[in-house]
């Protein structure tokens, strides 16, 4: 009987033991929401590569894209589709789609280009892929927001397999920032429309441009990753890159699915 009593005391030291413990396995719920997020953005990441007959490396990984709307379309920036056209020569575009241990390359054509804000709408031979949910509502997510973005950050160099890199938010701040004296000043500074981006605190690198920035908990996309654009007009008095990375919110992808009758 004493040993009974003795059990029934201890039992619910033993249970609150096993519960802490298992708590301490247990993945955080950031995590295991990135995860899930991850899971549901990879399948709609694409590269982006542009082909030449003539260049020494015909086909090259230009940046990353990412499917939209009826699955038959993609977005990139402008830049990485005119990324090596001062080289002449005709130039195709493809996309590169992970199939299992596999890549097919899926022809490419120009629907519609948004230069204001970086933006290339492409349409993609072949079956329909899983579209990206695009965030619909038109305030940016605030500062300090948990945000991934999925990419080929060194092109084909590891071979085709999307990378992920995690980060927050640190800023929502203007697309062109205001310059110390006239030295700084182009035509292009001088000709911007002005509007709000993402600052990032995340590393990005040449080939995330065109890259889905995304929710970390829910995986709705936010913006297209920007490596080269935004710099050109925030970062003029900096001698070497900062790091920093920049993104066009996703509004502005809505407005170029709209305007060329595709449902976002």
């Amino acid at each position: 009987m004493a040993h009974l009593l003795r059990a029934a005391v201890a039992l619910p030291r033993l249970l609150a033991l096993a519960l802490v413990f298992a708590s301490a396995l247990a993945p955080a719920p950031a995590l295991a929401n990135l995860v899930e997020a991850v899971r549901r953005v990879q399948p709609s990441v694409v590269g982006i590569t542009t082909f030449r007959v003539m260049r020494p490396l015909a086909s090259h990984l230009a940046g990353t894209g990412f499917v939209v709307g009826d699955g038959q379309h993609v977005i990139t920036n402008s830049h990485v589709i005119h990324s090596d056209s001062s080289k002449g020569g005709q130039q195709a575009l493809f996309a590169l789609v992970k199939n299992g241990s596999d890549v097919d390359r899926r022809t490419l054509t120009v629907v519609a280009e948004d230069p204001a804000h970086d933006l290339a709408l492409l349409r993609m031979s072949g079956d329909p892929l899983p579209a990206v949910q695009l965030r619909a509502e038109p305030e940016l997510l605030p500062e300090g927001s948990s945000i991934a973005v999925t990419g080929f950050p060194i092109g084909t160099v590891l071979g085709l397999y999307p990378a992920t890199q995690a980060g927050i938010v640190s800023a929502r701040t203007p697309n062109v920032s205001p310059q110390p004296d006239s030295r700084f000043l182009d035509a292009a500074f001088v000709t911007t429309p002005r509007y709000e981006v993402y600052q990032l605190d995340l590393v990005a690198y040449p080939g995330h441009s065109g890259s889905p920035l995304y929710n970390a908990e829910t995986g709705e996309v936010i913006g297209i990753l920007n490596a080269t654009f935004i710099k050109s007009t925030r970062e003029k008095v900096i001698a070497d890159p900062s790091g920093i990375a920049y993104a066009i919110p996703a509004g502005f992808i809505r407005q170029l699915l709209t305007a060329n009758g595709i449902q976002p």
